[in-house]
């Protein structure tokens, strides 16, 4: 038995970038940051931050599409895929993606009541957002690897269903 499970929670780096393909289908990217804090041995305090690269699919791609923004605050749940493309040299390429199944917008747009802090928040402030927060749970399509039966706009990261 095995298990890929991914939960973030961090600020979107960039607008969400969607893509429609075939059927309408909606894809969204963004990349996502997550911070840790820690003292190293010197006594300073250090923060580290990791990007992660965020894809979402059909209904949450277009949620996204219409609700965040960089900056903000999201959580995201689903799994973790490695692809690999070869470029416009020929060389082959790897790119690490979170494919999510659930996000939940942990800040409002501006204009609007604002009840998150920051990503520090104890585990009680993060269940009152959560409830307070929009909520998409949509199936992740299956995915293959690169030249599995695909054509070249799929082992880009293309729609999987066209």
């Amino acid at each position: 038995m095995s298990i890929n499970k991914v939960l973030l929670l961090g600020n979107i780096g960039k607008d969400p970038v969607v893509r429609y393909f075939d059927k309408g289908v909606a894809k969204a990217t963004f990349p996502l940051a997550t911070s840790e804090t820690y003292t190293n041995q010197q006594g300073e305090t250090v923060t580290s931050t990791e990007w992660h690269n965020i894809v979402l699919w059909r209904a949450l791609a277009e949620v996204a599409e219409k609700t965040v923004k960089k900056g903000m605050q999201v959580y995201v749940a689903g799994k973790i895929k490695t692809r690999s493309y070869v470029d416009k040299d020929g060389n082959n390429k790897y790119i690490t993606e979170i494919l999510a199944d659930t996000m939940i917008v942990m800040e409002k747009k501006q204009g609007q009541t604002n009840t998150s802090g920051s990503a520090d928040d104890s585990a009680a402030d993060f269940k009152k957002k959560v409830g307070n927060s929009h909520e998409v749970n949509e199936p992740v399509p299956p995915y293959q690897a690169p030249g599995a039966g695909q054509n070249k706009n799929q082992a880009e990261g293309g729609n999987p269903d066209s």
